[in-house]
Order: C-alpha cells, then sequence, then structure tokens
C-alpha cells in the first residue's frame, strides 16, 4: 500500500488530449487526481491538444522533426523510457489503442517500469490486445490491472484470454466542465436531433441513420437531423440526397464544444454496430436530452434505463430505430419524462464517483 502521506505521482499516457472518448477519460481523470493532491504527468505522442486537462503536459509529439516515421517512432520510445526512468511514478495508467504486437510487447515488459493499468476501450478488444492469447497475457497478466469500461467487456476479455486482473470501471462525466459549456450560445434556426462521432467510421454507421430518419416523420415535422465529427462528408450527402433529405441532414464538422448543440437537440441518436462505453451518451444526459440508441455491444445498456432517459432499440434494427425516433416526437408525455430524468441518470458515473473507484483500486488513502 501507498503510504498515505506520500506525494503521489502517477504518469497518464495517451495518443493525445483530443476528441477521440478514451482521450476524453483521460483528461477527465487528470482534473480528478490533481485536484485530491497527485502529481500528474499527461505524457502524448501525437500533437493534439484540445480538452481541459490538469498537471503537467509532456507532448511527444512534438518531436517530429524526422521525414522517417519509423525513426520518429523509435526517437518517442526512447524519450518516453527515459522520462520515465528519470521520474519515481507510483503509477502508469495507459489510455493508447495497442495493434502493434511487437511494440507493444516492449513497451509493456522493458519501457513501463512501475505499477501498471492498461485500459481498453471498445468491445473490439483486438485494438487493445493481440488474438494470441499467450502473447496477451505475456504482455498484461503481469501489470497491476486491466481495466474494462463494462462489466460485458469484462467478461468478454477474461473468456477470451483467461487474464487474471481485470477489473470494471466506467467512464467518469465531468458535469462542471458540460454545464459551462453548454450555457453558450447556439443560434441553429431549426430543431434537430443529433449524432456524433466520425463521418468515414463505418461502426457509427451514419449512412443507414439518414435512410432510418427519412422513413420516419421527423423530416414531415421539420426536424432536421444534425451530425457532428469529422472526415469525408461527401458519401453521406449523397446518402441524404437519394433519400430527398439533403435539405435537413446538416453537418457541422468536428466541434470542440459540442454541449451547446447537445443541450439544444431534441435527443441524440446513437447507431452504431459496437462501442465500448460511448462518452457522448453520458454527455447528452448530462445536458438533459433523452437518448435513442441500439442496445449494442457495449455500453448503451449500462447508461439507458429504457423509456425512463431514453428508448433502447433492438441492436441492429433500422425499422425499430426509425419507430422510437418517431415515438421520441409523438408522445411528448414519454419525452418529458425521459428528459426530467436524463440528470439525475448519470450519478453513478460522476468524475468524483468514478475517480474514487480509480483511487480504490490503486489503494491510494486521501486524507
Amino acid at each position: 500500500m501507498i503510504l498515505p502521506n506520500k506525494k503521489h505521482k502517477i504518469a497518464l499516457i495517451g495518443y493525445r488530449l483530443s476528441a477521440g472518448g478514451s482521450d476524453k477519460v483521460m483528461a477527465n481523470l487528470s482534473i480528478f487526481f490533481e485536484s485530491k493532491g497527485i502529481e500528474i504527468h499527461n505524457i502524448i505522442v501525437i500533437d493534439e491538444v484540445s480538452f481541459p486537462y490538469a498537471g503537467k503536459l509532456v507532448n511527444l509529439g512534438l518531436l517530429k522533426n524526422e521525414s522517417n516515421g519509423i525513426i520518429n517512432k523509435g526517437k518517442r520510445l526512447i524519450a518516453l523510457q527515459k522520462y520515465l526512468k528519470a521520474n519515481d511514478f507510483d503509477f502508469i495508467i495507459d489510455f493508447r489503442f495497442r495493434t502493434k504486437v511487437f511494440q507493444e510487447l516492449i513497451i509493456s515488459r522493458l519501457i513501463y517500469n512501475t505499477k501498471t493499468i492498461f485500459t481498453v476501450h471498445s468491445f473490439l478488444i483486438d485494438h487493445y490486445m493481440p488474438r494470441n492469447s499467450w502473447l496477451t497475457r505475456l504482455m498484461y497478466n503481469h501489470c497491476y490491472a486491466n481495466v474494462a469500461l463494462v462489466d460485458q467487456m469484462q467478461e468478454l476479455i477474461v473468456k477470451t484470454h483467461q487474464l487474471e486482473n481485470v477489473v470494471t470501471i466506467a467512464n467518469p462525466i465531468n458535469t462542471q466542465e458540460i454545464n459551462e459549456k453548454s450555457n453558450e450560445e447556439e443560434s441553429l434556426p431549426f430543431r434537430y436531433c443529433i449524432a456524433i462521432g466520425q463521418f468515414e467510421n463505418p461502426i457509427k454507421q451514419f449512412d443507414k441513420l439518414i435512410m432510418s430518419y427519412a422513413n420516419s416523420i421527423l423530416p414531415e415535422k421539420k426536424i432536421h437531423l444534425l451530425i457532428l465529427g469529422n472526415g469525408d462528408r461527401n458519401t453521406l450527402e449523397s446518402v441524404a440526397k437519394e433519400n430527398n433529405v439533403e435539405d435537413f441532414v446538416r453537418f457541422l464538422g468536428y466541434q470542440e464544444n459540442p454541449y451547446k448543440y447537445l443541450k439544444k437537440a431534441k435527443f441524440l441518436t446513437l447507431s452504431s454496430k459496437n462501442e465500448g462505453m460511448p462518452n457522448v451518451i453520458l454527455e447528452s444526459l448530462a445536458c438533459r436530452t433523452p437518448v435513442v440508441s441500439f442496445n449494442c455491444s457495449s455500453g448503451p445498456s449500462t447508461m439507458i434505463l429504457d423509456r425512463e432517459n431514453g428508448l433502447l432499440v433492438e441492436d441492429q434494427n433500422f425499422n425499430k430505430l426509425t419507430a422510437a425516433m418517431n415515438e421520441m416526437v409523438i408522445d411528448e408525455t414519454l419525452y418529458q419524462h425521459c428528459k426530467q430524468n436524463a440528470a439525475n441518470s448519470i450519478k453513478p458515473f460522476l468524475l468524483d464517483v468514478i475517480g474514487q473507484q480509480w483511487l480504490d483500486l490503486m489503494k491510494i488513502n486521501i486524507e
């Protein structure tokens, strides 16, 4: 156990502090840990920072001074190793995708030099662990812990790889930030429901969402579909045109403040094939906006109570997704009930609650 009078010191390691769900979790936890008097070092390998964070920033992405990507990667690994050796960290928490097996074997066994916690942020666990279970156990069975976001994900990891050190801790939600930013002015001159994610990500299935929206009563009711995210929108614009809703499907690109749009939305829609634990559901509920989502693997069912703060739809049934969107517009009593319950439903995921679970995992006692 770490002594309570010691100045605790943690390295949080991620690809960046911008755009991604795991990046947001890292940023939020940095704020919580620092508020508890813990010294935080945020180490990133891509030079992108837009999320609020706390602690020291170590930006290895600034080392890109060679045209050869392999040389740059080698420099970053050497710099990371030197930095970890120069600092006496109590814990390392890794938030990155980990798909390059040889590189990750080196990092997990040779570079990380203290108690290490690896996080898994997708039901597609191959993005974090090799398919070869022997390699996965070699890389991750010796570490302090592997953190999954939901029980379903933890069960999948244990069943697939027989790891002995997997625990579940959900994503946290920072309501202070959301409350502040959601009050910024949003001046769109139309009503809308909203979806958020990378335009070209096939897992989000925005093309099918647009078709489902086109089959709903929302265009007739002049309720637009607003999609926030980055990427090439040409294919999605073509889908909207083919379904005669090009005047009602709006693409705003990536927004550093999505909360002001979430707050004014009729509801959030999530049409993914699978997820990890999508932050956008918690963010929507924090903005008092109900959610219509597939009951996909994994995450939505841990946050959405059907007909209490949103509607859980039979997984991958787009006809029922259309029907659920219609119901949110037609049944005002149901809608207001879900809207009134939205904010209170996220209490189990508040930053202080989830942050304490992390402290308990690391056996850090804060006086």
